[in-house]
């Protein structure tokens, strides 16, 4: 059976598909079958950083001229591994229907193979967690930015909660409770994961006994990107603590790579890092997470869980696109700020960095209108 490795993200621009690349061709060059599948669907260009050209064999044509699946698999130039494209043409790939996702599920998890790494889109969508959760050992990347740091932890949130409301299905008193804690946002998204379940225990024990199980077996795996001092690397312990304390969460630390001057080289040459510049500092740091990836024993969620998670009772309230709900990314900062992960020093430097694009933005928008009304006025005179 083959070994799914979702990479996420919680912003874009950290180097997941930098890692979801070179990883899948460091695992290749150490005799694994390795497939590589593009999930940013919508923004597909994971093609880009292995020279592949995508041609008309894509999830697109997959879907739209129900094509076989094993049809759109293509060989790469690279050893034991293939590859399936994304299709950014394709706009309707972003929001996909209940019944293609089961039918891409089910596909993706027949695949003949060692590993299959799944490059997903950035952010918190409904698909990207639940194609995060086909495996309780994802990898998040991360880089030691603030911003970075804060929706990298936003999203291990995200995916707990639909963890949670995958688990407990309607019509449970579980459920019901939750429903009702709802009612009251800001207070349901400040209360800590562990006192949520001590609530849950006490209406829904059985249930609660589930979740718990699957809270074990989730052990998503962090990286931390872009590093450009060791004391970055101090980070990735205190985003663990965090998740510990308010998510119940317990992160394993994967491995770093630090920022390489390589890695633009080898994007403008369509060339991986680990086969433009295979000792430079970020291919060495590639390497030791593909031995990591291969000494780490495969976990899957009980079978319960991978068989109903999908079965058409989604949420579609704030959970849903929590990242953008202003209570639940305040309570993120918070939970950070109080862990120790972000510094108070920290959190002003963002707000003031937040605050010089917002007054850029202002001036480029108020040059635009003049420009208009000038356009305008020259318009009517003639």
């Amino acid at each position: 059976m083959s070994q799914i490795i979702p990479v996420a993200s919680g912003k874009g621009g950290v180097g997941k598909s930098l890692l979801s690349a070179n990883l899948a061709i460091a695992l290749g060059q150490q005799g694994k079958r390795v497939v590589l599948v593009d999930l940013d669907l919508g923004a597909s260009n994971l093609h880009l950083v292995i020279g592949q050209h995508p041609g008309n064999a894509s999830l697109g044509s997959w879907f739209t001229e129900k094509t076989d699946f094993k049809d759109i698999i293509q060989p790469t130039d690279y050893q034991n591994v293939s590859f399936i494209a994304g299709d950014s043409q394709i706009p309707d790939l972003t929001s996909l229907k209940h019944v293609q996702k089961v039918k891409l599920i089910r596909n993706l998890k027949n695949i003949d193979t060692d590993y299959v790494i799944l490059d997903l889109g950035a952010g918190t969508h409904q698909f990207i967690l639940d194609m995060f959760l086909l495996s309780p050992q994802g990898i998040i990347v991360s880089a030691p930015a603030v911003t970075a740091t804060l929706n990298g932890y936003l999203f291990l949130k995200n995916a707990v909660f639909r963890l949670l409301y995958t688990t407990y299905k309607r019509g449970t008193t579980g459920r019901a409770y939750l429903d009702e804690m709802k009612k009251d946002s800001a207070t349901m998204q400040k209360l800590y994961i562990p006192q949520l379940i001590q609530g849950l225990a006490r209406v829904d024990p059985q249930t609660t006994q589930i979740f718990i199980n699957r809270m074990q077996q989730f052990r998503p795996r962090l990286v931390m990107n872009m590093i450009e001092d060791p004391k970055d690397a101090d980070r990735a312990q205190r985003i663990k603590a965090s998740c510990n304390q308010y998510l119940g969460l317990e992160l394993e630390y994967l491995g770093l790579m630090y920022r390489d001057l390589f890695q633009d080289k080898a994007l403008a040459s369509q060339l991986p890092v680990v086969v433009y510049k295979p000792q430079s500092v970020l291919g060495q740091g590639i390497y030791r997470i593909a031995d990591k990836v291969i000494s780490t024993p495969p976990h899957q969620f009980d079978a319960a869980y991978t068989a109903e998670a999908f079965s058409g009772d989604n949420f579609q309230d704030a959970e849903e696109d929590a990242n953008e709900d202003y209570n639940f990314k305040m309570s993120g900062i918070d939970d950070l700020v109080s862990g120790g992960t972000l510094s108070m020093g920290e959190l002003a430097e963002m707000v003031k960095t937040q605050q010089y694009e917002i007054t850029q933005l202002r001036k480029e928008n108020n040059l635009l209108k003049s420009k208009l009304l000038s356009a305008a006025q020259k318009g009517f005179s003639i």
